[in-house]
C-alpha cells in the first residue's frame, strides 16, 4: 500500500540523517580534482610527443586532418594513461537516435605466445570502431538484416575515465555512421551543422576586418530535475516505465506558496548535489550553479559555456551522473519534462552564442551597443535565422513529454518569438526608422536606500521568463528544450539555420562592397531590411497570454501545438534543402529522423496507455472496491444497529457512480490501445486525436478517487507524499 512505502521513506530519511547524513567527509577541492580522470589539454601537452600535441591541436582548434601516425601515438598515451588509472576496458561512446548514450567495452589486453598478455592500443582502435548497428532507430535508412556500423573518433572531445565500484573504462567520445556512410547519431550533423556555422560566419567577420579562420558555436545548457525518495519510486509503476505520475491527485499545497524557489537545500539533497558535482569535476564538466527550482522537490544544475560538441557531451554526462549518484542517497532523479501535473515541468535551457578563434563572444553587445555594429549584423541574423525556421526550430523541441509543458504556466509558449530587451528593442526600432542607431538605453545605478548596501548597476532591460528565444545579455537562450532530451538536434538546427542567415548576410555586403559601396552604408541599409523584414518574431511581453495568441496569428508566426503537428516540419522542401545546402542531413538522413521522432511519440503513447490500464486494474480498482466495501459493511452495521445512515449512502452512491465511470473509461482506452496498422503519422494523429484524450478523462476520474478514497486503502504514493517527504 502507499502508506507502505511512506514508512520507509520516512525510515529511509530517518536512518540517512541519523548515520550516512553525520559522517564526516573531507569536501573536494574542486580546483584538485576537476579534470582529473579527463584526457584533457593539460595531459595530451604532459604525455604526447610535442609533434603529435601539435598535429592534435591543429585537428582540434582548426579542423585540420589527423594523420594515422598522430593517431598511434594519441592511442599509446590514452592506454598508458588509462592503465596507470587502473582501467582494463575502453568504449567508444557514442549517441544513437534513441534520444540517449550507447557504449561497447573491449578488452585492451591482448593475448602473447608465451601464455601471457599485454596491453595494446593502436591508431586505428581508437579511430574507428564497428558496433553492431541493426539493432539501433534508422528510420527506414537500414534494413534490419544490415549491420554494418562504424564509430568515429572525435578528436575534439576529450576522452575519460568511467570509474566504477570495481572497474575502470577508458571512454573515447565518438560518432556513429552507417556503412553508407549516412548519420545514425545525433553527433554528426551537429559537428557537420558546427563547420557549417563557422564557414558562414568567418565570411561575415573578414568583412569587418578580422582575421579569425574559425568560429565555434557555444553552449551552456542549464538541467532541471526532480529528486523523489526511491521508496516512493519503486512503488510508482508509472515512475519506473514512463518516468511521469500518470495519476496523481493535486495535492492541498503546491507551490502556490512560491516557498521553494531558490530556498534552503534539504541536507540530504544538498549532499547528493556534491556528491554528483564532484565526479563531474572529475571527469572535467564545468558545473557552476546549483539550487532549488519552482515546483516542490525540483532542482537545477547549470554549467559555464563551452564548444557545442563538448557540452553535448558533457550534457549526456550530466545526466547519467545525477541518475547513477542519487540510489546512493535513497532518491530517484526524474527528468522527464513533466513528471507531476499541477506543478512546473523540467526543461533544459539552452544557452547558445558564437566565438571566434580568439574567444571574442560574437554576441557580446558591448557597452554601447548602437556603436558595435558587427554584433548588430550577428543579432539580426539571429531574428532572421529564428523567423525565417520557426518550424524547424519547434520540431526540434516536439515530443510526447513536452506536450505536457509547451504552453503551460511556467514553459515558454509553443509559438517561437524572440525577447530582446527594451535596450536591443530600442537600438532596432531606431535603425527601422532612421537606417541607424544613435544611443543605447542605460539601466542607471540603483540605490537601495540603505547606507551599507552599494549601488548596483541596473541592466537596459528586465529578462522576460515567457520567451521561448531569449536574449540575455551576451547569448541566446532556448528555453522551449525539454529536461530529458538530447541538445544535440535542437543545437544542430539553430547552427544550419544562423549558417543560412550568416550566408544571406556575407553575400549581400560582399556584392554590395565589389560594387563599390561603402560596407557602412551597406550594412546600414541590410540592418534595415532585415529589421523590418523579420521584426514580427521580437515579442517582449507575456507570452502565456491569451492577447499573445492573437497577435501571434496576426503576425502569421507558427503556432503548432503538439509534437504531431510540429514534426512534419522536419520534411518540408525548404528544410531539406537547408540542411543539404550545408551538408548536414540529407533528405534520407532527414525523413528517417522524422519517422523516428514520429515512431517514438507513437511508442510513448502506448506504453503510457497500457500502462494507466495496468494501474487501474492491479492498482486503483481494486482499491476502490475494497473501499466500496467498507462503505457498504459499515452502512449494514448502522442498519443493523437500528439506525439509518443517509450519508453513508450518498456516499456509496456518488463514490460507486465514480468507479463504474472510470471502470468504463479504462475498458475504452484498453480497447482504443489495440488499434494499428497505417503508416506511422497516421497512428501518430490517432494516438493525439483518441488516445490521449481517453488518457486525459481515466485520469482525471481515478484522481477524484483517489481523493475520496482513504489513506490506508490507497494503494500508491500521493502527491503530497512524494513532492514534500524529503
Amino acid at each position: 500500500m502507499g502508506s507502505a512505502s511512506l514508512s520507509a521513506a520516512i525510515k529511509s530519511i530517518r536512518d540517512w540523517s541519523m548515520n550516512e547524513g553525520r559522517a564526516t567527509t573531507t569536501p573536494v577541492n574542486a580546483g584538485e580534482v576537476f579534470g582529473s580522470l579527463a584526457f584533457n589539454d593539460k595531459v595530451q601537452q604532459q604525455r604526447l610527443p610535442k609533434a603529435a600535441y601539435r598535429a592534435l591541436r591543429a585537428t582540434i582548434t582548426r579542423g585540420e586532418p589527423l594523420e594515422l601516425a598522430t593517431a598511434d601515438a594519441v592511442a599509446t598515451a590514452l592506454k598508458d594513461w588509462a592503465v596507470e588509472h587502473g582501467a582494463s576496458h575502453y568504449t567508444h561512446w557514442f549517441q544513437p537516435l534513441t534520444g540517449i548514450t550507447a557504449e561497447k567495452h573491449d578488452s585492451f589486453l591482448n593475448p602473447t605466445s608465451d601464455g601471457g598478455a599485454i596491453a595494446e592500443f593502436r591508431g586505428k582502435e581508437l579511430i574507428k570502431g564497428e558496433p553492431d548497428a541493426s539493432s539501433f532507430p534508422s528510420g527506414g535508412m537500414r534494413s534490419t538484416f544490415e549491420a554494418r556500423g562504424y564509430t568515429a573518433w572525435d578528436p575534439t572531445s576529450p576522452p575519460w575515465l568511467l570509474v566504477g565500484s570495481n572497474s575502470v573504462t577508458l571512454v573515447i567520445p565518438t560518432a556513429f555512421v552507417s556503412w553508407t556512410g549516412e548519420a545514425l547519431d545525433k553527433k554528426t550533423p551537429l559537428l557537420r551543422s558546427m563547420e557549417a556555422v563557422s564557414k558562414q560566419a568567418v565570411r561575415v567577420l573578414k568583412l569587418f576586418g578580422s582575421t579569425a579562420e574559425r568560429v565555434t558555436a557555444t553552449c551552456g545548457p542549464e538541467q532541471e530535475y526532480f529528486l523523489i525518495d526511491q521508496n516512493f519510486y519503486f512503488s510508482r509503476p508509472d515512475l519506473i516505465n514512463a518516468g511521469r505520475t500518470l495519476f496523481g491527485a493535486t495535492p492541498p499545497k503546491g507551490q502556490e506558496m512560491e516557498d521553494q524557489y531558490f530556498g534552503s537545500i534539504p541536507e540530504r539533497v544538498l549532499a547528493y548535489m556534491n556528491e554528483a558535482e564532484a565526479e563531474l569535476f572529475k571527469v572535467g564538466v564545468p558545473v557552476k550553479t546549483r539550487h532549488n527550482e519552482v515546483a516542490p522537490s525540483q532542482y537545477e544544475i547549470a554549467p559555464v559555456f563551452e564548444t557545442a560538441n563538448v557540452a553535448v557531451d558533457h550534457q549526456m554526462m550530466t545526466m547519467e551522473v545525477l541518475k547513477k549518484v542519487a540510489p546512493k542517497y535513497g532518491l530517484a532523479c526524474l527528468l522527464h519534462e513533466k513528471p507531476f501535473a499541477g506543478v512546473n515541468g523540467s526543461g533544459k535551457h539552452n544557452n547558445w552564442s558564437l566565438a571566434d578563434e580568439f574567444g571574442n563572444n560574437l554576441l557580446g553587445p558591448g557597452d554601447t551597443p548602437h556603436d558595435n555594429v558587427q554584433f548588430l549584423v550577428f543579432c539580426a541574423a539571429v531574428l532572421r535565422a529564428v523567423d525565417k525556421w520557426q518550424g524547424l526550430l519547434r520540431a526540434t523541441i516536439a515530443s510526447a513529454g513536452n506536450d505536457h509543458r509547451l504552453g503551460a504556466n511556467e514553459a515558454p509558449p509553443a509559438i517561437l518569438s524572440i525577447f530582446l530587451g527594451d535596450m536591443l528593442t530600442d537600438i532596432f526600432e531606431q535603425i527601422e526608422k532612421s537606417g541607424g542607431a544613435k544611443s543605447t538605453k542605460q539601466g542607471g545605478m540603483q540605490d537601495l536606500g540603505v547606507s551599507v548596501l552599494p549601488k548596483l548597476p541596473r541592466d537596459a532591460g528586465d529578462r522576460n521568463r515567457t520567451s521561448p528565444f531569449a536574449f540575455t545579455g551576451n547569448k541566446f537562450e532556448f528555453r522551449a528544450v525539454s529536461s530529458g532530451q538530447n541538445i544535440a538536434f535542437p543545437n544542430t538546427v539553430l547552427n544550419a539555420a544562423m549558417a543560412d542567415a550568416l550566408e544571406y548576410v556575407a553575400d549581400e555586403l560582399e556584392a554590395a562592397t565589389a560594387k563599390g559601396e561603402d560596407l557602412t552604408k551597406a550594412v546600414g541599409k541590410l540592418l534595415v531590411k532585415m529589421v523590418k523584414e523579420h521584426k514580427r518574431i521580437i515579442f517582449n511581453g507575456n507570452g502565456y497570454s491569451a492577447e499573445w495568441q492573437k497577435e501571434a496569428a496576426k503576425r502569421k508566426l507558427l503556432n503548432h501545438k503538439n509534437t504531431v503537428d510540429a514534426l512534419p516540419e522536419i520534411i518540408t522542401p525548404q528544410a531539406i534543402k537547408l540542411m543539404e545546402r550545408f551538408k548536414v542531413l540529407n533528405s534520407r538522413e532527414m525523413h528517417a529522423r522524422y519517422e523516428i521522432f514520429l515512431e517514438n511519440y507513437n511508442k510513448t503513447i502506448n506504453i503510457e496507455g497500457q500502462l494507466m490500464v495496468l494501474m487501474a486494474n492491479r492498482y486503483i480498482l481494486p482499491a476502490a472496491f475494497e473501499y466500496q466495501k467498507q462503505v457498504g459493511q459499515s452502512i449494514a452495521a448502522v442498519k443493523a444497529g437500528g439506525g439509518t445512515s443517509v450519508s453513508g449512502k450518498k456516499l456509496l452512491a456518488s463514490y460507486t457512480k465514480l468507479v463504474d465511470k472510470f471502470k468504463t473509461q479504462n475498458d475504452t482506452l484498453a480497447a482504443l490501445l489495440e488499434h494499428g496498422g497505417g503508416t506511422a503519422e497516421k497512428h501518430a494523429k490517432y494516438m493525439r486525436d483518441k488516445v490521449v484524450p481517453a488518457m486525459q478523462a481515466l485520469r482525471a476520474t481515478g484522481d477524484a478517487i483517489e481523493v475520496l478514497t482513504p489513506h490506508e486503502v490507497w494503494p500508491l504514493p500521493t502527491y503530497r507524499e512524494m513532492l514534500f517527504v524529503k
